[in-house]
């Protein structure tokens, strides 16, 4: 009997395994490892938010919502931003499944083959894969050695067929963190050449050293990006949001309906529930991680110091990161190669979204290795 042929479509071609899916599998074979590779907050979600999600499932709130989510969350979501930015202006807001699902949604809508998209490198890995994907052609710009934006290097990096910009703030993997300045630099340049700007703030309220700066509140065309699933631990839930051009937010919720339908509606009562939590004592707690982080990489590895997110982005001994990489990985500390995250491998990723207690023995074993 002949085997039926299965085509697989061209497009997956440009997709490859996600090297931090490959760390997380091998983490769960591993017998106690110290897992400093993968972004999700050690803490639990708030009790209130838990018990509101479930009490929307014992009330049967167990079916579909509007595609755009419930009124109720979009319109709490509403009165933050206008708390925040001032806005009064009737915006539509699209809850979707994640940030992830919110930048899947907007590479669909936005980019067609043969379009260019710029972004800093480092980057977040979604950015590049989506946009392959889509059949657009990422340009991802340096932005090494100290990870800060560099305007004349963006400028440099737009044609005429570049799309849009994006950026993202506290910044995975690296920590940077974009002062008003740097966002305004980069503002007055997508205005100059009419470009929108993705903003991804899901760290948002992970910012250490300086206020937080959203690009919303500098540039009007932008699509805001920001969910619950590192400010509240709703990892699993996958619950986000955006807002930005009519026009876009219209196309993205058309698209949704043929493909996500809804976020998850049990979850869209748990958030509904976290925006009225107070979340200090967790930055708080991730800020001293940070310092912990610092104390030890900074002198042992030449870390430039992350200002946000939970994520520190050392250069690698002897520039090679997967070497390094496979060292501590020996050692029970699983770390990510930067080629996950670049176009260089010279840098490595962690995660210091761990306990205390895993952290320091983590950063104990990397110090050791790196001295050796």
């Amino acid at each position: 009997m002949t085997r039926p042929s299965h085509r697989i479509a061209d497009r997956m071609s440009q997709l490859d395994a996600s090297g931090i899916r490959k760390v997380f599998d091998l983490a769960a074979r591993l017998k106690d490892p110290i897992n400093l590779s993968i972004g999700q907050p050690d803490f639990d979600v708030p009790a209130s938010a838990r018990e509101r999600a479930v009490q929307a499932i014992r009330e049967g709130m167990n079916k579909y919502t509007q595609t755009q989510g419930t009124a109720e969350l979009r319109n709490a979501i509403a009165q933050a931003c206008k708390a925040e930015f001032g806005w009064d202006d009737g915006r539509d807001y699209l809850i979707t499944s994640g940030v992830s699902g919110a930048l899947l949604l907007a590479m669909m809508t936005l980019v067609n083959p043969g379009d260019e998209v710029v972004f800093a490198d480092p980057y977040f890995v979604m950015y590049s894969h989506l946009i392959n994907l889509c059949g657009g052609k990422p340009v991802p710009v340096s932005t090494y050695d100290d990870f800060r934006p560099d305007v004349q290097r963006l400028a440099d990096a737009i044609t005429d067929r570049t799309r849009m910009l994006i950026i993202n703030s506290p910044a995975n993997p690296t920590g940077a963190v974009y002062s008003q300045a740097d966002l305004r630099q980069i503002a007055d340049l997508a205005a100059k050449r009419d470009l929108l700007v993705i903003s991804d703030e899901i760290y948002n309220f992970f910012c250490y050293d300086e206020p937080f700066v959203s690009m919303a509140s500098l540039y009007e065309n932008t699509l805001l990006l920001r969910g619950f699933s590192k400010s509240y631990a709703m990892t699993g839930w996958r619950i986000g949001w955006c807002t930005g051009p009519k026009t876009v937010l219209d196309k993205m919720t058309m698209l949704q309906q043929y493909s996500f339908v809804c976020a998850p509606s049990m979850a869209q009562a748990g958030a509904l529930a976290a925006l009225d939590l107070d979340m200090t004592a967790e930055v708080e707690a991730y800020r001293r991680k940070r310092d912990m982080v610092q104390a030890a990489l900074g002198p042992a590895l030449g870390l430039v110091k992350p200002g946000g997110a939970f994520y520190a982005f050392p250069p690698a001994p002897g520039g090679d990161a997967n070497a390094f990489v496979t060292r501590a990985i020996e050692h029970n500390v699983l770390i990510i190669p930067g080629n996950v995250f670049s176009t260089r491998n010279t840098h490595f990723r962690i995660s210091y979204a761990t306990t205390d207690e895993k952290l320091a023995q983590g950063l104990e074993i990397l110090v050791k290795l790196a001295r050796s």
